[in-house]
């Protein structure tokens, strides 16, 4: 039998419920990672913050939560804040894989998305966080068109089997509570997308483009 082998794995996102709305089913598709989640926001949040240690149990996962400012009025964060914040909660270690955002975000418009993504993609090159490769989430929404749907021509494209999607379905209904009709539930993918980028120099290339 072919051993599996073990991919040390950070996930680095905005708000609790993103790791599972854009790399949920991916997580649980691969057991054999270990999966550190860290959530840059709502550590105070009473409710979400309770129901993301409770999804980590769910996704056999590791994580922590900051507190990020994560305000309606979405005032714009200095790149020093976001990525200070980011180096508070990462174990200091050489990752296997990343994944975060993207810099256009999933949806239009969330700029805690954008930002965090960018600081990741930075950090990477200047050598400050480590990792062999980095993805990003691949979603749009057309400008609000439609609800956020993967990227089909993304680097990475996966449809979800069908009791992998109703377990990540679950923890966002019943695990995070969101309500049936609801822009979380609506929205939770049945295929997940990535672009992948497997050296720095890409990602700031990408960067720049976007």
């Amino acid at each position: 039998m072919t051993r599996l082998k073990i991919k040390n794995v950070a996930i680095i996102v905005a708000h609790p419920d993103d790791e599972t709305l854009w790399a949920g089913g991916t997580i649980l598709n691969n057991p054999f990672w270990k999966c550190f989640i860290a959530c840059l926001s709502r550590v105070n949040d009473i409710d979400r913050a309770p129901r993301f240690f409770k999804a980590l149990k769910v996704l056999k996962s590791e994580g922590i939560m900051g507190d990020l400012d994560d305000s309606p009025d979405q005032r714009p964060l200095t790149e020093e804040e976001v990525e200070q914040s980011i180096l508070q909660l990462l174990p200091l270690k050489h990752y296997d894989l990343i994944i975060t955002h993207n810099p256009t975000g999933e949806y239009t418009k969330h700029l805690r998305h954008e930002e965090i993504s960018r600081a990741v993609i930075k950090l990477w090159k200047a050598g400050k966080i480590l990792s062999n490769e980095l993805w990003t989430f691949a979603y749009e929404d057309g400008n609000k068109q439609y609800y956020p749907k993967p990227i089909e021509k993304a680097t990475i494209y996966r449809t979800l089997a069908k009791h992998i999607w109703l377990q990540k379905y679950s923890i966002i209904t019943e695990t995070y509570g969101f309500k049936k009709g609801g822009w979380e539930e609506e929205t939770t993918p049945k295929a997940e997308a990535f672009w992948q980028f497997l050296n720095q120099s890409e990602a700031i290339k990408w960067l720049n483009q976007t």
